[in-house]
């Protein structure tokens, strides 16, 4: 049976909410293994001048411990 853990990570990126999910993964990765799902918990952007300035996702992250 294996156990899967899930961590909440705050990202974001100047480009689209896609990439703020991608850095939200790569630091996720950074310090854990075995990552199995993402999930879009929130979405944000600011905005200035009535223009999206950049884009912030909290996701979680689910990463498999000791898999057999």
């Amino acid at each position: 049976m294996a156990i899967v853990k899930v961590i909440e990570v705050i990202a974001g990126s100047e480009k689209s909410f896609d990439d703020a999910t991608q850095n939200a993964l790569n630091e996720a990765a950074k310090s854990v293994e075995n990552i199995k799902s993402i999930y879009i918990k929130d979405m944000n952007a600011n905005v200035q001048h009535n223009k999206i300035v950049s884009y912030g996702v909290t996701a979680k992250v689910s990463f498999e411990v000791n898999p057999s």
